[in-house]
């Protein structure tokens, strides 16, 4: 059986400045914008090529704190140019770094193989934090 994730919840506290984020900086696609009513919102958005979408909502999950997410991973064959379509759309990040461990970051070198441990790492307004990383190939399973 194969299993698929589908839709990541992004807590965030205006769902419009959320929105425009995602789909003005990054690129993102909208699929759904529906009020449900009583103050109750979400947007549905999918990164280009992904077959998982992110949901902002207002109302949904109080639970959610906003700007409280971590550890999503967008994968790109090219990070040095995904951080250019960064720097040219206003999003602030940190350049590309490598990592080796997963927790110390260091800035990339021309001689550096990206491949797995090239990274840009930034945050959406509310402070949801994100990285972008250089997987060009992957094994056969």
């Amino acid at each position: 059986m194969q299993w698929t994730l589908e839709v990541v919840q992004v807590p965030v506290t205006d769902v419009d400045r959320a929105r425009d984020f995602y789909h003005q900086r990054l690129g993102f696609a909208v699929d759904i914008d529906q009020s449900t009513g009583e103050g109750r919102r979400f947007v549905q958005l999918t990164p280009p090529g992904s077959g998982c979408s992110i949901q902002l909502s207002a109302g949904y999950h109080p639970d959610l704190v906003p700007g409280s997410l971590r550890g999503l991973v967008l994968v790109v064959p090219d990070v040095h140019a995904a951080h250019e379509q960064l720097v040219e759309n206003g999003v602030e990040n940190n350049g590309v770094v490598v990592s080796y461990d997963g927790v110390t970051y260091r800035p990339a070198r021309d001689d550096d193989a990206l491949d797995n441990v090239g990274f840009v790492r930034f945050s959406d307004p509310d402070g949801n934090q994100w990285s972008v990383q250089q997987i060009s190939s992957r094994a056969e399973v």
